[in-house]
């Protein structure tokens, strides 16, 4: 009987367990080896680490993992979890049963990309979500803003503090009169029409093409596509969820802990605005310690 199994290895599992092995729990960590930042060639913010490539952080942690007696790794993906507190089953694709008295859910979720040639092609290259992420890197350069919504007003002002070259592309969107009007009073251009492809260069963006013929030159694109989870383990054991603005996350208390007792959640599975290797570090590890300590009770 593990005292935890984690349901993803990426940071926020990885840091979850980490904090387990040092208090000599037992954990055994499933993961299908596919972080959401894969796609992204360097991972930024993270102290002791920024400007590195992000697999090559994993494997470090991996690596130091490797220490700590009662951790185990698994290359695996979990299909169900079943039971309650003190006695979770976990059962993996490759058809073994492990038994739990608590679950950590660090998953992750999996961003959907539009349907729009190109726009994947540069994902996690010069179209990216977050400038606390990548945003030094291309500050003074031309940025594009993908409009989906009221976030995205904010997003433009904040982008300010970066670049004084920013361009809000509506994308088919109705932006209001008073919020393109205050765009305008701080330089900020605003283009209509729907985006039908972004041409690019192994990914760097050259110009954001347009249904009417217009192709507008931008040196980097910051848009928040839809994400969803990676996995429904959450929906088949009925955790609580919140919408937000760019898809459901799970809903946890100030200790990690899901709606169902001994189930905790940690990273962009449980993160509802600005998700970062950061802050799915952080997360994690508080995870690992209130599951530690619930062991107590």
């Amino acid at each position: 009987m593990n005292d935890v199994i984690i349901i993803g290895g990426s940071f926020a599992g990885l840091a979850a367990a980490l904090q387990l092995g040092r208090a000599r729990r037992k954990v055994t960590v499933l993961d299908t080896g596919l972080p959401r930042n894969r796609f992204a060639s360097h991972s930024h913010g993270l102290l002791g680490h920024d400007h590195k490539p992000p697999l090559d952080i994993l494997a470090q942690a991996r690596h130091q993992l490797a220490r700590y007696p009662t951790v185990s790794l698994v290359s695996a993906r979990a299909d169900s979890v079943s039971g309650g507190l003190d006695d979770f089953t976990v059962l993996t694709d490759n058809g073994e049963s492990l038994g739990a008295r608590r679950v950590i859910l660090s998953y992750g979720v999996a961003d959907q990309m539009p349907d729009v040639p190109g726009f994947a092609e540069s994902w996690g290259t010069s179209i990216v979500p977050c400038p606390y992420c990548d945003g030094f890197e291309v500050a003074g350069q031309h940025w594009g803003v993908l409009w989906t919504g009221p976030q995205s007003y904010q997003s433009a002002k904040l982008f300010q503090h970066w670049t004084d070259k920013l361009t809000v592309f509506a994308d088919g969107h109705d932006i209001p009169s008073d919020i393109q009007a205050d765009l305008a009073n701080r330089s900020i251009s605003v283009v209509a029409g729907r985006i039908v492809e972004i041409a690019h260069q192994k990914g760097h963006i050259s110009t954001v093409n347009l249904e009417s013929g217009r192709n507008i030159a931008v040196d980097v694109l910051f848009a928040q596509p839809r994400s969803k989870p990676s996995a429904s383990l959450h929906e088949s054991m009925g955790l609580a969820t919140v919408d937000t603005p760019t898809g459901i996350v799970l809903k946890v208390d100030e200790r990690r802990q899901t709606s169902v007792p001994g189930i905790y959640a940690a990273g962009d599975l449980a993160t509802p605005f600005l998700p970062s290797v950061t802050q799915a570090s952080s997360q994690g590890a508080m995870a690992g310690i209130f599951a530690q300590q619930s062991l107590l009770d």
